[in-house]
């Protein structure tokens, strides 16, 4: 197979190749075989072109749709080997003179469908071992006992036909709010309808499952990509680094990989240049001359959680302090800040610890713009370190975009979605638990503990009839350890929404802080979700 001239990393794009193919192969072979190792393989790759041979319980026309999911496959050629060729080529350990005896190629669908139809048994014999005589006696029972393997069906299906149905899963959501909620309906008693809509509250649900499964990706390619990253800054900036990759197999929504790619990137990246010591400093300091950076993925309820870790220096507070108070970012009191907000600091706008600019850090751009993607995403971003001993940077990323679970308030003549992953309680307050700042800044006693308000009806110029905290409803939410009370009106109450992005025309000509989307409610008007890790970094 030949990858599309221009298109770069292709010995990663070859290994994520491999990778794919062994849970569907018992053998396995490719050439080059030091892809990951060996920098000289991308050219005999562009080259030669990239070569695999297995053994396989599935059939050429499974294989061939297999791979053409590949992206940037330029050309593609299957070959059909007797067990002779292939126990030779897999005993020499590589396939570099096994495409002279290609007996047919194929390089696009109408050359495929010319293609004769192979037995799936005859032409994978995966019963066969070269290194066994077997009588025909065994050979015949192999046989039997390879035609009970059960086979999974692949089709390949285009992205943009998986987001129609997303969509449209949606749509059924919202369609599904409308008939249940329908206005008609209130004070009827009908038992049969409530049965009926509970059969279909059931099937949608399950519908909404197998199309978000569908959609998950695992990140195990995004985790690879990263080797290469780490062994390509060691070799220039002359350190020696493991990378250690753990739980690869944790799966995501494919819009969600696609959006914390480049931020993952930038954070390895900071390990090694920031993190890592020189092999002879960290000997100094007793500690192994290779250090290691540990990258790990695991499911957390609706959140997965992605670490990066790294055994480094960790980071320096007074530096970090200092750099702060030059460059104006200090909102609060040195010492009133805990370790995690000082730590924060590195998160905001031109912000660099480095400084020398180099190729890979120093100018100051970087850590703000990885804190709002994943922000954008819903996802929030936790830091914690210590000196010598190395730094911990922690992602929590939504499982999905597409459909949450939601808390409807009312503001007025407004509505607005707090996702209920943020919620932690909600309350009626009582009046002695109200404290005013000097500033004039309310908090709220709970527990102890003091909490910001934040009214929505000032906050978003909302006129409302009910402006006295004692009337309203207070909901508690948190992101990132911090709290704030969000008053409202009133709780409409908890439903499954579907997120859609604002206008394009409002996200052009105005910003507006505090929200995150827009969702449509069973009764047809709009609900603006609200974006909490926003409104805590306001507040």
């Amino acid at each position: 197979m030949y990858f599309e001239d221009g298109c770069e990393m292709e010995n990663i794009r070859a290994y994520s190749i491999v990778h794919n193919l062994k849970p569907m192969a018992s053998e396995l072979i490719y050439y080059p075989n030091n892809i990951t190792e060996n920098d000289e393989s991308l050219d005999v790759i562009r080259r030669e072109g990239f070569q695999i041979i297995l053994k396989t319980y599935k059939t050429e026309n499974e294989i061939y749709d297999f791979l053409m999911q590949t992206v940037f496959l330029k050309e593609l050629k299957l070959t059909k080997l007797d067990e002779d060729i292939f126990s030779n080529a897999f005993g020499k350990g590589m396939a570099g003179d096994v495409s002279s005896k290609t007996e047919h190629q194929s390089t696009n669908d109408s050359n495929r469908n010319e293609e004769k139809e192979l037995d799936n048994h005859e032409e994978y014999k995966t019963y066969a071992d070269s290194g066994k005589n077997y009588s025909e006696d065994e050979q015949k029972q192999n046989r039997n006992e390879f035609h009970t393997v059960p086979t999974q069906s692949i089709i390949s299906v285009s992205v943009a036909k998986l987001d129609k149905l997303m969509d449209l899963v949606g749509e059924m959501v919202i369609a599904e709010a409308m008939v249940l909620q329908n206005p008609d309906l209130e004070g009827l008693e009908l038992n049969n309808f409530h049965k009926a809509a509970g059969q279909l509250s059931k099937i949608t649900s399950e519908i909404q499952d197998m199309v978000m499964s569908i959609r998950m990706v695992p990140l195990s390619a995004t985790f690879q990509r990263m080797k290469r990253i780490v062994r390509d800054m060691c070799r220039k900036l002359n350190k020696e680094i493991n990378l250690d990759i753990i739980g690869e197999e944790t799966e995501v929504d494919k819009n969600i990989i696609e959006r914390i790619t480049d931020p993952l990137m930038h954070l390895v990246r900071n390990a090694v240049d920031h993190g890592i010591e020189p092999a002879d400093e960290r000997q100094s300091i007793g500690k192994p001359r290779s250090g290691k950076i540990t990258l790990e993925a695991k499911n957390a309820g609706s959140d997965v959680h992605i670490i990066v870790k790294d055994d480094g220096r960790g980071l320096d507070k007074k530096k970090i302090l200092k750099k702060a108070r030059e460059n104006n970012l200090l909102v609060m009191n040195e010492a009133d800040m805990s370790d995690s907000d000082i730590y924060k600091l590195i998160l905001l706008p031109g912000f660099s610890t480095n400084d020398k600019v180099t190729e890979f850090s120093g100018r100051g751009v970087g850590m703000d713009v990885v804190a709002k993607n994943i922000e954008s995403i819903g996802g929030s971003i936790s830091i914690d370190s210590e000196t010598n001993k190395g730094t911990q940077i922690t992602l929590k990323i939504p499982l999905t975009l597409a459909i949450i679970d939601g808390m409807n308030l009312q503001v007025g003549k407004s509505t607005f979605t707090i996702p209920t992953i943020s919620i932690k309680e909600s309350f009626r307050p009582k009046e002695e638990k109200v404290i005013v700042d000097p500033d004039g800044n309310e908090m709220i006693m709970v527990r102890g503990q003091c909490y910001p308000v934040l009214r929505l009806h000032e906050f978003f110029n909302l006129e409302s009839d009910i402006t006295d905290l004692y009337e309203g409803i207070i909901t508690m939410v948190s992101q990132d350890d911090k709290t704030i009370c969000i008053f409202a009106d009133k709780l409409l109450g908890q439903q499954q929404v579907v997120v859609k992005s604002l206008p394009e025309y409002i996200k052009r000509f105005k910003k507006i802080k505090g929200i995150s989307g827009c969702t449509l409610l069973g009764d047809g008007s709009i609900s603006l979700i609200l974006d909490i890790a926003g409104l805590i970094h306001i507040k």
